[in-house]
């Protein structure tokens, strides 16, 4: 077996709950075994890459069953200490041992787990660790989200390669006897100090002290028992800092759980933020806030699940803030906690959600259920994670939620669970479609044109009990009710949480303004989801392609569409390059300012011209009027008539919006006129 020169995903996996003082990763070159050929022949993989990628070397597609070995040495001066393996995911069945000895299995694809091997080792000692792994190739029985399975989910159309084995980093550590296993950290409702609860295990965890320190801030320490840290303590702060996406202040927070001389030191941090539903709003430290969000998927094309590299996870938040988004919804995933470790450092919001099942049965409900519990105690310390959702378009439902008493009954009971785990948080209980217990009344509504999109969304806005058509099938559009059962109550936020049209990247840009900007008319509204980020496979919807480079947009940047003030026209545009006619040489045209600031703005409405597909003006803007705007109240219209340059040329209208009285450009729309 060759060596790696550089280990991959070298970083240490949890830095939310880390005791990266002393540990060894596992990750780099395994041997590896086809389970359905010669058990004998030992290829080598590269570990975490799921054994299906490029990146792993093997590049084995509809395998079910394989092994991975090695060797590993304990260090010498982990003598005394526990030794803990643990594996961030392994799709979807592992079975572990070291030496040949049975350790423990688990089941899961996308959850963590781990396992005491301290008495099946020797520090200096060469051991031989092998992990045998089932992933079956038929999935509708249990969660797994976009993998492929066969037989096919009704959804395979948008399913893409399965990510099998090892795709998450797997290290060892030492640990004391009695020591901390979870931690959750989180703020107070009144935003003055952090929220702590914790368990301690072992032997001695009965006369175990814990002491948990806020780090630099006075008098920001705290030491209990055992069985307080369990109930939950509250370490007060005067004037915290709050975290929020323009400055994601965090807190270094230690935790030692001591017994003697013994002691188990694990950091982690903390952002102190409130997000709230209140009414039909969003508030984030309580100040309203619109999301503005973008479908991402989690896949790379050398990689499949796994991001070749940790900086993988910084260039897809940071490109989704220049492409200004404030919230990504990591879509029926549960990504790898360096993701959120970064979103929380760089200041991204985010939804999460578990990966689906295939098929509804006893069985699929309780392995949904089961990944559930595991999100929320892996991932609820995470001040980036606002938003918590459970089933999407009735995946694993198989399409037919309303009228079936068995499955309303499963995500009723979903529901209750999440609630149980964690009440600060909205949650979502089917994205998308028919909803039955849930935080906000979300839907996903596709067109391939600006005009028919509008008709669908002012339905969806002023009906009482709203259906909506949604395509299941190439040749087949169904009804959907966005309510299960009655009327959607008013007091709840509403959500577009999937969106798009177009077939080419022009087609895409110019749907992702107006579009965008039609939802803008709408001051109800407290959040959309534009899909998606990046190409995927098939799947070429992205914004960028599956490289990460930006495609062409039609010369309408997206940060535009997003910004907190935009211009929204009463046009309805025909075409790329063709928005409006003219008439009698002059573009015509009324318009509304829409605000998501702080603060009422006087804006000043000024117009120049450009070559269509341009996306700055090429001529000087000129001052047509102004407006005053109030934040989340769409302001009254303006006329605005532009008479046509001379040149031909110059047929895109700029239409920029500016701050009365700093000067400062704050939004910014374009109309393509015709002659």
């Amino acid at each position: 077996m060759k060596t790696e020169t550089m280990m991959p995903r070298s970083e240490y996996p949890r830095p939310d709950f880390d005791r990266s003082e002393r540990w060894l990763s596992l990750n780099g070159d395994w041997f590896f075994f086809r389970r359905d050929a010669d058990q004998r022949k030992a290829e080598t993989i590269v570990v975490p890459f799921a054994w299906e990628t490029p990146k792993s070397g093997v590049g084995a597609h509809w395998l079910d069953r394989a092994s991975y070995s090695r060797e590993f040495v304990i260090p010498e001066d982990w003598a005394g200490s526990q030794v803990i393996l643990h594996f961030g995911a392994v799709h979807h069945t592992a079975t572990v041992s070291v030496d040949g000895h049975h350790v423990g299995s688990h089941t899961g694809g996308y959850t963590p787990f781990e396992f005491d091997i301290t008495d099946f080792v020797s520090p200096g000692t060469s051991h031989h660790l092998q992990v045998d792994v089932e992933a079956p190739i038929d999935k509708r029985a249990f969660p797994h989200g976009k993998q492929r399975s066969v037989p096919p989910d009704d959804y395979d159309g948008c399913s893409f390669t399965p990510a099998s084995g090892i795709w998450q980093s797997l290290w060892l550590e030492p640990r004391p006897s009695t020591y901390l296993s979870c931690l959750t950290l989180g703020s107070t409702p009144e935003l003055d100090g952090v929220t702590v609860r914790g368990d301690v295990s072992g032997p001695d965890a009965s006369a175990a002290t814990v002491t948990v320190t806020v780090v630099g801030v006075p008098d920001a320490t705290l030491t209990v028992d055992a069985a307080s840290f369990s109930k939950g303590l509250t370490i007060d702060m005067d004037s915290p800092t709050l975290w929020e996406p323009g400055n994601p202040f965090l807190y270094q927070v230690t935790c030692d759980v001591q017994v003697g001389e013994s002691i188990d030191h694990v950091k982690s941090y903390v952002g102190i933020r409130r997000f709230e539903a209140r009414g039909d709003a969003f508030f984030l430290n309580g100040r309203r806030v619109m999301l503005r969000g973008i479908l991402d998927q989690g896949y790379w094309p050398s990689s499949g699940m796994t991001a070749p590299d940790d900086s993988a996870f910084v260039r897809d938040i940071a490109l989704a803030q220049e492409l200004g988004f404030n919230l990504v919804r990591k879509h029926l995933k549960l990504e790898d906690p360096r993701f959120l470790f970064h979103a929380d450092r760089m200041g991204m919001l985010v939804w999460e959600e578990p990966p689906s099942t295939g098929r509804f049965s006893e069985d699929a409900v309780k392995a949904f259920d089961e990944q559930v519990t595991a999100m929320v105690e892996r991932d609820a310390s995470h001040p980036c994670t606002i938003i918590w959702g459970l089933y999407n378009e009735e995946w694993g439902l198989n399409w037919d939620l309303p009228g079936d008493p068995a499955k309303l009954q499963a995500v009723r009971n979903t529901v209750a669970l999440l609630r149980s785990l964690d009440s600060t948080r909205p949650l979502v209980d089917n994205s998308g479609w028919s909803h039955v217990d849930t935080d906000l009344f979300d839907w996903h509504v596709y067109d391939e044109h600006p005009v028919g999109w509008a008709v669908k969304v002012q339905n969806l806005m002023s009906s009482t009990s709203p259906t909506f058509p949604v395509a299941i099938a190439v040749d087949k559009i169904v009804e959907k009710q966005l309510l299960a059962e009655g009327d959607v109550p008013t007091d709840r936020p509403l959500f577009n949480s999937e969106f798009g049209g177009g077939y080419t990247p022009i087609e895409r840009g110019w749907n992702l303004h107006w579009q965008t900007q039609e939802l803008r008319r709408y001051d109800k509204l407290s959040g959309y989801i534009w899909t998606e980020l990046t190409d995927i496979e098939q799947e070429t919807a992205g914004i960028a392609d599956a490289a990460r480079i930006i495609k062409d947009h039609g010369g309408r940047p997206p940060r535009l569409a997003n910004a907190l003030t935009v211009p929204v026209f009463d046009v309805k545009p025909v075409r790329p390059g063709y928005d409006l006619d003219a008439v009698n040489g002059t573009a015509s045209l009324t318009l509304a300012v829409s605000h998501h600031g702080p603060t009422e703005l006087q804006i000043d409405v000024l117009t120049a011209w450009s070559p269509i597909f341009a996306d700055e003006p090429a001529t000087p803007a000129t001052k047509t009027g102004s407006i005053d705007v109030m934040p989340f109240e769409l302001s009254d219209s303006i006329h605005v008539a532009c008479p046509l340059p001379d040149d031909p040329k110059l047929r895109r209208l700029h239409i920029l919006l500016a701050d009365t009285q700093s000067g400062e450009q704050v939004g910014h729309g374009m109309i393509d006129v015709a002659n």
